[in-house]
């Protein structure tokens, strides 16, 4: 054939095909780089779907060898495709009106009452559902505080630190009955990826919100977790899930452990509820093992009861929103806002019946310096209660408490809402420079100028009480119990975290106090019979504890010591009772009852 001769025009069928072979590949390599949900309710579907039209067009023009005569415009184009490209023309202009319409249909303006029963709401009588919390159990940590932690934990293994690194994504769980902070540790880079891929992520960072110890959970060998955000290819968690799951919306998974320790990521289904892109919500819920990948879908009645985190907080205060503005239909939550309310800004978590609720005030449509009240809502469940308690913004608080220490420059946390001696309170941990907890401030809800500053909770606590107490807001006869007298009837001693501590149970009860005998020199004095007074701690909640923490102890009066006793040796007179000695000046050591 000669070289100059003109090239055999391709044929339609070939053009059709390269270009469905363009168009494929291109759909797979965006497929697996931005993993859609192959889902009308997902918005990334149509803009997916979009592309690979438009990738089908192109290719069409180039196969065709398609040139633009000119002074054509954009008629020509136009003509080109409705001749070659007509099904992938009419698809594209498909979706464009099924995502208006779509959008349209599922606006509030004409979906107001279904955006408004997103959430049932009910009210809650907060000294009856909510207990107070024994101080050994209220968390003393925000975010921040507990990934710093988390962060430190991590530079003391010598033989993680140059391979791996704390990934700064914890979730907030109950674990084993505690308050705790989970996190995956990730790959420092993509070398130490490559070098430790075999082996996976070989443990995890717990932090106790409480105790705020925090540490790294190895796993056992050959039992490294594969699946994670830091894997770059298949494992990736989201890729993972998106290839067994092709149809699911996810929100994003939160990386939980259950009650043996093992570690799951919890992947929330979400589906639209109203029109086609409206009133999002979540269906269900699938588990994946971080070690194994094994995948298990449960719908939202049947996900297991030690997953703490199904229903995000921001979900949760996006549907209270449209509940609290839309009360009253749509044009009142423009015009009149009559009965308009909202959540403010923040959110905590509160532990209660084994289940992490989140916690955010609510507020009305003026946004002002005052909460009408507080939701509390069940992550897992989504069972959500308000509770009237008229008083002070969080932030509000936040600020009353800061202005206790501020010559410390010490910076408040988001508040904890809390059960005080039957008043709403707000707990606010206060920080240092370095994300560090220092102190702890508690703020009465209602009249947020009662504020107490300590050093522990227990002792802002105790302060607490006391403080309503002289402000008759708890009565005398309905303040907790916080002292007791009695005779010491056992003595038992351990040392935790390197301090020695006296645990003290009086005659006739059965609760041991807890006597810090760095914080109180004169436990080490203690003996059975003697008299004593003992501040502790606020017993919480209906079942009686077996160990509080003491404050302060103070001995009344001195056990009388028995009798010396000397056996008689043979030749000697047994000494005087009171003399100290025997004859031979030897000393000798009295023993008591």
């Amino acid at each position: 054939m000669n070289a100059n001769q003109p090239r055999k025009p391709m044929g339609k069928a070939a053009r059709i095909l390269i270009s469905l072979a363009v168009t494929l590949v291109f759909g797979l390599v965006y497929f697996y780089l931005s993993l859609p949900a192959l889902n009308l309710q997902d918005g990334n579907f149509y803009t997916f779907a979009f592309a690979l039209c438009l990738v089908f067009v192109v290719a069409s023009l180039f196969t065709s060898g398609f040139r633009m005569a000119p002074g054509s415009g954009i008629r020509e184009y136009i003509r080109f495709v409705k001749t070659q490209c007509l099904p992938a023309g009419v698809l594209m202009v498909l979706l464009i009106a099924v995502g208006l319409i779509g959008t349209l249909i599922s606006m509030p303006i004409f979906r107001a009452a279904a955006y408004r029963d997103l959430l049932t709401v009910e009210d809650g009588s907060f000294n009856e559902d909510i207990a107070q919390i024994s101080f050994d159990k209220i968390p003393t940590l925000d975010r921040s505080s507990a990934e710093y932690l988390g962060d430190r934990q991590m530079g003391t293994l010598s033989d993680m630190v140059s391979q791996f690194e704390y990934s700064n994504d914890s979730t907030q769980i109950n674990y084993q009955g505690r308050p705790v902070r989970v996190a995956p540790i990730a790959y420092a880079d993509l070398i130490k990826w490559f070098t430790n891929r075999g082996d996976g992520l070989p443990a995890y960072v717990l932090v106790d919100m409480v105790t705020q110890e925090a540490q790294v959970v190895r796993l056992p060998e050959g039992q490294g977790m594969k699946y994670s955000f830091s894997e770059p290819l298949n494992r990736n968690i989201l890729r993972h899930l998106r290839f067994h799951y092709p149809t699911y919306l996810f929100d994003t998974p939160q990386f939980e452990i259950d009650e043996a320790g093992t570690p799951y990521w919890i992947a929330p289904r979400v589906v639209k509820t109203i029109g086609l892109f409206g009133g999002t919500d979540i269906q269900g819920a699938v588990l994946c093992n971080a070690i194994t990948g094994e995948c298990q879908y449960y719908d939202i009645a049947d996900v297991p009861t030690w997953v703490d985190n199904i229903y995000t907080p921001t979900l949760i205060m996006e549907q209270y929103d449209y509940h609290g503005t839309l009360i009253n239909g749509f044009l009142n939550s423009i015009l009149g806002q009559k009965g308009v309310t909202m959540t403010t800004e923040g959110y905590n978590y509160i532990a209660l019946n084994d289940d992490v609720y989140v916690y955010t005030g609510v507020t009305s449509a003026n946004a002002d310096q005052s909460n009408l009240g507080f939701l509390l809502s069940n992550q897992r469940t989504k069972e959500t209660r308000f509770y009237e308690a008229p008083g002070a913004t969080e932030y509000a608080a936040m600020a009353s408490a800061q202005g206790e220490v501020q010559d410390l420059k010490y910076t408040a946390t988001f508040p904890l809402l809390l059960n005080i001696a039957g008043e709403p309170t707000y707990f606010i941990p206060l920080k240092d420079a370095t994300e560090l907890v220092k102190s702890y401030a508690m703020v009465n809800v209602a009249q947020y100028q009662i504020v107490v500053v300590a050093g522990s909770v227990s002792q802002c606590e105790q302060a607490y009480i006391e403080m309503l107490s002289e402000r008759g807001i708890v009565a005398e006869e309905e303040r907790p119990e916080t002292q007791i007298s009695g005779v010491v009837d056992d003595i038992r001693t351990a040392v935790m975290d390197g301090s020695t501590y006296y645990f003290v149970r009086l005659e006739g009860g059965a609760v041991y106090y807890a006597i810090s005998a760095a914080e109180n020199p004169v436990s080490v004095l203690l003996d059975l019979g003697d008299q004593v007074t003992i501040d502790h701690a606020v017993q919480a909640g209906d079942e009686t504890a077996s160990i509080l923490t003491a404050y302060t102890l103070t001995i009344n009066g001195k056990a009388a010591p028995a009798e010396p006793f000397v056996t008689p040796t043979s030749g000697q007179e047994e000494p005087e009772p009171n003399d100290p000695t025997g004859s031979d000046g030897t000393a000798t050591m009295p023993i008591y009852g």
